[in-house]
């Protein structure tokens, strides 16, 4: 390179790095003169506290109220109030655009799901989408999942599929790991990632998808009776996982299905919209999906007495024991006890993510307004200052110093407190938009607050009732929210 071309260059580049060099130094140092700050850091401040005018949740991205067609596609309460509220977006036939608060909400849901599962052992790891058909033809899988399986083809001519589940992936990875000892079992593998199924006719929103985020975790076990022990242990993390969400969910014996093995259950979130048919004795604790039992049985196979009663449920979790079917086809090994190969015994167990959340909404709300459960609400508290202009247009400056307050007295709600900041509407145009949207606590800011002892007008959604608490008595009530 010609010297002068190169000193062009070499200032160039320093030109080019100069902001980020002061800015470093500023780091080091704790302070920095306005002059050595780019211009264009000051040309936008982002206020820390959370604003609802500021949040993407444009609820006007598409008008179901004036869209018959769409109200049409609207084939559930949880998919209309979702859309309605701008949570999620069409994008094309079973899938979605997910949008930031209903992430918000998944991410807290995966929380709750990585303590259930990390509690009993489960390891959190990644495996591909993009699935080798070889994998799935060694199974005999891939003829047997026909046409729900979304398949394709690389530049190469080699098939695959987008994963609807993984029990080969998972397989052949612990059957490459040669020297895996008895002392490591059980061991149990799981993951939280996108699943893809061409369903012929998707519906209901979330809750039957082409595209959908799932758990799926996989058991490995030096005998039978090991890995049905670990079979109740993952039923049991289920059952404390539904009881936090406060979802009412019933264990019931289910077919094994595409999936193989010689026990399965589902666990049933009981709703009118539910697809699948369930059987429940109102004597004992049995259950049963109507495809192991015969649909016109009345008498229950448990406890003899008990008459079975038809229910409909949604089907958000399913466990299976599928001893050697895979372990032996991929040679999955441990060594035993003699050092000599033994094959596997295998459970795989899967929760449905953003069913879960679509479900929760169709059992827990309103014909109008969102209802979650606590722990996996989008935000906790919903704060409104008056409208522009009225008379008690200065307690505005006490709505924002309370979510400044509540972050700080609070540390568990930090993150969790909004403004809605959109004084121009009337106090009650931003009530009804706080229930369809389900904020667990709403607080008013209004005359209460001006007075010598101020209070606080706080609706509770869950509940439907509306108290009016001195700033103490907001401070002793929020303390007891339950977060992730």
């Amino acid at each position: 390179m010609e010297p002068a071309v190169r000193q062009i260059w070499k200032r160039s580049f320093q030109n080019l790095h100069r902001p980020f060099i002061l800015l470093h130094k500023r780091h080091h140092s704790g302070q920095v003169e306005d002059a050595d700050i780019p211009a264009s850091s000051h040309s936008r401040r982002i206020k820390p506290t959370l604003l609802v005018s500021r949040l993407y949740q444009p609820s006007n991205l598409r008008d179901v109220g004036q869209d018959n067609r769409l109200m049409e596609e609207l084939t559930c309460k949880s998919q209309r109030l979702m859309q309605q509220a701008g949570l999620i977006h069409p994008s094309n036939p079973g899938c979605y655009y997910y949008l930031p608060a209903t992430v918000r909400s998944m991410e807290k849901l995966v929380k709750v799901i990585d303590q259930e599962m990390q509690g009993i052992g489960g390891q959190k790891l990644d495996m591909p989408s993009l699935c080798s058909a070889d994998l799935w033809k060694t199974s005999e899988r891939w003829d047997l999942m026909g046409k729900e399986l979304f398949r394709l083809k690389d530049r190469h001519g080699a098939d695959y599929c987008l994963g609807p589940t993984h029990e080969e992936a998972v397989t052949t990875l612990v059957a490459h790991q040669a020297n895996l000892s008895y002392r490591q079992l059980p061991l149990l593998l799981y993951q939280i990632t996108r699943k893809f199924r061409d369903e012929p006719k998707p519906r209901f929103g979330l809750l039957r998808g082409r595209e959908f985020y799932m758990k799926d975790m996989y058991s490995f076990d030096v005998s039978e009776e090991a890995a049905h022990e670990t079979y109740e242990s993952v039923c049991q993390a289920y059952n404390r996982l539904f009881a936090r969400l406060g979802l009412p969910c019933v264990q019931v014996q289910a077919d094994t299905g595409n999936i193989g093995g010689t026990l399965s259950h589902e666990f049933q979130l009981p709703a009118d919209i539910g697809e699948d048919r369930l059987l429940v004795c109102g004597t004992c604790s049995f259950a049963a999906n109507v495809e192991t039992l015969s649909s016109d049985r009345t008498d229950c196979p448990k406890c003899g007495t008990g008459t079975l009663v038809e229910s409909k449920g949604i089907e958000v979790g399913h466990t299976f024991y599928l001893g050697k079917k895979y372990s032996n086809i991929f040679k999955a090994t441990f060594s035993n006890h003699q050092n000599k190969p033994t094959v596997a015994e295998m459970g795989c167990y899967g929760l449905g993510v953003t069913r879960i959340l679509a479900a929760a909404i169709e059992v827990m709300s309103t014909e109008e307004a969102i209802r979650w459960p606590g722990l996996i609400t989008p935000f906790q508290v919903c704060v409104l200052p008056p409208k522009k202009g009225s008379k008690v247009d200065e307690a505005a400056a006490l709505a924002e110093e309370l979510v400044h307050t509540l972050g700080k007295s609070l540390p568990h709600l930090r993150g969790e407190v909004v403004l809605d900041d959109r004084t121009q509407m009337t106090i009650g145009k931003r009530l009804k938009d706080a229930g369809r949207l389900g904020y667990p606590y709403v607080v008013v800011v209004g005359q209460g607050a001006l007075e010598e002892m101020p209070k606080f007008e706080v609706i509770c959604q869950q509940t439907g009732e509306t108290m009016f608490l001195s700033k103490d008595g907001l401070l002793d009530l929020l303390g007891t929210v339950e977060t992730v």
